[in-house]
């Protein structure tokens, strides 16, 4: 019998340790006392997640919540260009406090901690996933009400170490129209179920676009496919959203907070009152 690797994912033997379950749930920081924890994850890049992100977490806040945002998004972080944050984040001795948006809403992002926004961020997937949990661990974000988690998209190493070190309470996919992005999706929802972590519903991005003459709506990358999805893994579908030129420049000019009508005030309504 060869020597315990402890890793039971790639083993067959049935030891006494392998009988227990293993507990891999990290403590939050001790300053830190927060109630809900929220993913939202993508199977692919490019479908909005962080826009997605950035809106439920400023709708969440204009309800009179207390916000965070981790941004796990190690290699393309965007959040803090959203919220207009560009300063460096700050230290105490109780850990790394978050940076603080106009609105009250806390966030922490790779960006706050490098010299330069646009240095490459060039490390291997456990350096990554431990900056992540790091910013579980070591991240002073003090009382709040929800902590919505940007995940970076696919199934890799920092959706695994969110899912397993994080008391995640549940998990909101980011889709878009095309068939193929759907079948993509597909595989983050299994994820989450193998890890028996809920799913809360899906959305999709991009399902429309509203003509401002006319008021008529287009699908631009065809017709929808969430609600034959939603349908097809037993999950409700939580918003429509459409292609708004206008939401994408409060984005870029980091002014997602100001933005109305805020397209994820029914979610963040719906998730409130679960």
């Amino acid at each position: 019998m060869s020597e315990c690797s402890h890793d039971c994912s790639s083993c067959g033997q049935s030891c006494g340790e392998r009988t227990e379950p293993q507990s891999f749930l990290k403590p939050a920081n001790d300053q830190s006392n927060i109630k809900k924890v929220i993913a939202v994850v993508s199977g692919k890049g490019g479908v909005g997640k962080s826009a997605v992100t950035c809106t439920l977490a400023a709708a969440m806040a204009k309800r009179g919540k207390k916000v965070g945002v981790l941004d796990a998004d190690i290699t393309g972080p965007s959040v803090p260009q959203a919220f207009n944050i560009h300063q460096r984040a700050l230290g105490s001795e109780g850990g790394i406090l978050p940076a603080v948006t106009e609105g009250g809403i806390k966030l922490m992002s790779l960006n706050l901690l490098i010299e330069h926004e646009t240095d490459p961020v060039v490390w291997r997937g456990p350096v990554i996933a431990g900056a992540v949990e790091q910013f579980w661990t070591d991240v002073v974000w003090g009382e709040l009400d929800y902590l919505f988690v940007d995940m970076p998209p696919g199934t890799g190493d920092v959706p695994l170490t969110v899912f397993q070190s994080l008391p995640v309470d549940g998990v909101i996919v980011v889709t878009a129209p095309q068939a193929l992005v759907g079948m993509i999706v597909t595989k983050a929802v299994r994820m989450a179920e193998m890890l028996n972590v809920s799913v809360l519903g899906l959305v999709e991005n991009y399902s429309y676009f509203r003509c401002p003459d006319c008021g008529g709506e287009h699908p631009v990358f065809g017709p929808s496919t969430i609600d034959a999805l939603g349908a097809e893994l037993s999950l409700p579908v939580l918003a429509k959203l459409p292609i708004d030129p206008a939401l994408a420049q409060a984005v870029d000019a980091g002014k997602v907070e100001g933005y109305e009508p805020n397209p994820m005030a029914s979610v963040a309504e719906r998730l409130d009152k679960e």
